[in-house]
């Protein structure tokens, strides 16, 4: 950490790292279930109905891998933010 920069701004610089990292994982995440669930569903369905069928499967695991991505994302933030705000604090303290 920089000694030069302000606490707060480097709490928030490392939580905006840790946000689009954990937000880029989820992109790719959700790439892949979708990916994957099309070659399910071309092997599993050949009928129309069941071809239906597997796409709102395919969009609902997409959806949830999505929301499980979104949920972990702000855990990590939030994690982040308070190991950098005891980080601050203890360096607060030892600087005294």
């Amino acid at each position: 950490m920089d000694d030069e920069k302000p606490v707060a701004e480097q709490a928030m610089e490392t939580i905006t790292t840790a946000v689009e990292a954990t937000k880029d994982a989820a992109v790719t995440a959700a790439k892949k279930v979708r990916k994957a669930a099309k070659k399910v569903t071309k092997k599993a369905a050949p009928k129309k109905a069941a071809k239906k069928k597997a796409k709102k499967a395919t969009k609902k695991s997409a959806k949830k891998a999505k929301k499980t991505a979104q949920k972990a994302a702000k855990k990590t933030a939030k994690k982040t933010a308070k190991k950098t705000a005891k980080k601050a604090a203890k360096k607060k303290k030892t600087r005294r």
